[in-house]
């Protein structure tokens, strides 16, 4: 016997939520029963889905489980409403705005045992997702740094935050995601270059927890589009280009093949490049699919709630360095700052 399809709705229908639109009325195992939008749907991107003036409307269609895809500013007021109502939500990165905001949405959906995630759309990124597997099979062996580069040109799309909110979350969100590890100092500079009243470009060096160095370069302020990720260890170095979903491992060809040698690292030399073969999915259609299978209540690897405040933590603590000239330390229950002088 068939299960009954999940009840799927939909809030915004901007730039991104157009495409949710699209994979949610194509999604095996999901109806598309209603879409949000205060300005309808000019241009016919709803699928035939009724659209709908406000989320009060949304929830007396019946729906289990409803993806927010409005202004970051909203996500945290509307998803304390879908909350309220025991409908489980999908919310596009960032989680909120605050990092409060995104407190007080992780107790209202933990506290109702709801199913909910952020959609960090880079999780369910080919590539990346290649990548982490390998990091955890130890292909890399000690992990050293990890490099991101994602730049282009100002999405007029984005009117309410910044670069480090729109753009950093990703490269913070995927760094932790890749390497299992949590960001423990952050440091960074930022620019505003474009006359908007938010910053347009970061760079930002920290540390994880087992020591590893990263650093981040966002901007949209270039005409190059560039999704770049690098992680450099023992054995050598896996670069992603997110753009084009491609994995490529340079291998450091003074290592041997033996894991003693690890422990004896001593220096590095060019050896062969791999380009790896990669099944290419949607990165989108892969973040519904998943989120539709925890919410069935089948094992997912959902970007959590939890996960989404934590990055809203270290965007904050990016933001807050940049402003103090202050190295930013991010502990499990408060967040430290010292002199970067120091």
């Amino acid at each position: 016997m068939t299960a009954a399809a999940l009840r799927a709705g939909l809030i915004g229908l901007g730039s991104m939520g157009r495409h949710h639109a699209r994979v949610l009325a194509g999604l095996d195992g999901v109806t598309l029963v209603g879409v949000v939008d205060p300005m309808g749907d000019k241009n016919g991107w709803a699928q035939g889905a009724p659209v709908l003036s406000t989320v009060e409307e949304l929830i007396a269609l019946g729906v289990d489980y409803a993806v927010v895809a409005c202004p970051t500013g909203l996500h945290e007021e509307i998803g304390l409403q879908l909350a309220d109502a025991g409908v489980c939500a999908l919310i596009e990165k960032p989680l909120a705005d605050t990092v409060e905001g995104a407190r007080r949405l992780v107790d209202a959906f933990e506290s109702r045992g709801l199913v909910a995630g952020v959609g960090h759309i880079e999780r369910c990124n080919p590539a990346l997702r290649s990548l982490r597997s390998r990091l955890e099979a130890g292909e890399l062996g000690d992990v050293f740094q990890v490099v991101t580069r994602r730049q282009g040109p100002f999405p007029h799309r984005i009117a309410d935050v910044g670069v480090v909110k729109d753009l950093a979350t990703h490269d913070i969100d995927l760094t932790g995601w890749v390497t299992g590890q949590r960001y423990t100092s952050i440091a960074a500079h930022t620019v505003s270059k474009s006359g908007r009243p938010h910053e347009d470009m970061v760079s930002a060096v920290g540390q994880l927890s087992d020591g590893t160095m990263v650093n981040h370069l966002v901007n949209w302020l270039s005409p190059l589009k560039e999704r770049f990720t690098s992680v450099t260890g023992a054995r050598g170095c896996f670069i992603a280009d997110t753009l084009t979903a491609d994995l490529t491992f340079h291998s450091n060809a003074s290592v041997t093949t033996e894991w003693e040698a690890l422990r004896a690292f001593r220096g590095v030399s060019e050896g062969d490049m791999i380009r790896y073969a990669i099944p290419k999915r949607e990165p989108l259609l892969v973040e519904h699919e998943l989120f539709r299978d925890a919410v069935r209540g089948e094992e997912a690897d959902i970007c959590t709630l939890r996960q989404g405040l934590r990055t809203v933590e270290v965007a904050a603590a990016v933001l807050e360095s940049a402003a103090s000239g202050l190295n930013v330390r991010l502990n499990e229950d408060e967040t430290a700052r010292e002199d970067v002088s120091s």
